[in-house]
């Protein structure tokens, strides 16, 4: 079963720039009613409402100020989408820092702000306010999150902890009892103000000292892919893709689906030694 996009109601987190902003572009380009961007960039998040309602029409956009590591906070978010469109039927869980030397407030915004929108959407709003008989949440993770490279461990930890998410409250008892699918997207290294900002040497210890040569040494041959694949390989996933999924999209190629190998096809892989 297709889901169509034409006629809902998107909620963005982190929407008032790079991929958020993109998302809903390509979302109101799919026939999407509207979109709700939550962020706390106040300026940026009034100019993004303001690009998106002059270029598809005037009430298709509306900025939030939200910080979703804040539970009302990110309430309040929903409660402004149904207050000014009635209905949501789309959340994509897309707010987040990368940066380990303030990894508490890298927890509280990239995961403790997933788990609230997770939350309030499948035991609320989206189970309430959808207009059709399935919604659907994207939480985004990265491939940092199944590679987990050393110069970000707090991060990538926190990304393998979003994808861990996706599959648990996107199994099948959790579907059939709220008829939203829980999907997951990870990007690779993607042309964004955050990656285009990216400075390893802001590490939470010296011990980190050798991965941060390690990743200076190699960060000119990183090939940031482009938004618009990004974007546009969300679309497909919301249609298509099955609740608990995993894809990733990188190197401006088509989502692919991971899946993790089950654990029987690993008992031969046991540890050797006295």
């Amino acid at each position: 079963m297709v889901f169509e996009i034409e006629g809902k109601v998107a909620l963005i987190t982190g929407g008032a720039s790079g991929l958020g902003l993109r998302y809903a572009e390509e979302l109101l380009k799919n026939g999407l009613k509207a979109v709700v961007l939550a962020d706390c960039d106040n300026e940026k998040g009034k100019a993004s409402e303001e690009n998106l309602n002059e270029t598809f029409g005037e009430g298709r956009a509306l900025f939030v100020k939200t910080d979703v590591s804040v539970l009302e906070e990110f309430e309040d978010a929903f409660k402004e989408t149904i207050k000014h469109f009635d209905h949501v039927d789309i959340l994509i869980n897309n707010a987040g820092i990368m940066d380990d030397s303030i990894w508490e407030r890298e927890i509280a915004v990239n995961m403790k702000g997933n788990i609230h929108g997770l939350i309030l959407g499948m035991e609320k709003f989206l189970k309430t306010y959808r207009q059709s008989d399935e919604a659907v949440i994207v939480n985004i993770s990265s491939v940092c999150g199944i590679e987990c490279y050393g110069f970000l461990p707090v991060y990538c930890s926190i990304k393998l902890a979003i994808i861990g998410m996706t599959k648990a409250w996107g199994c099948p008892a959790h579907y059939e009892d709220s008829k939203i699918r829980v999907l997951c997207l990870s990007p690779g290294a993607t042309d964004t103000p955050m990656m285009q900002n990216l400075n390893p040497v802001r590490l939470i210890a010296d011990h980190y000292s050798k991965a941060r040569i390690d990743f200076a040494d190699t960060k000119e041959d990183i090939c940031l892919q482009k938004l618009d694949v990004v974007a546009e390989e969300l679309v497909r996933i919301i249609k298509y893709a099955k609740s608990g999924s995993i894809w990733i999209v990188e190197n401006d190629q088509p989502a692919y689906q991971y899946e993790f190998p089950a654990r029987a096809s690993l008992k031969n892989n046991a540890l050797e030694g006295n």
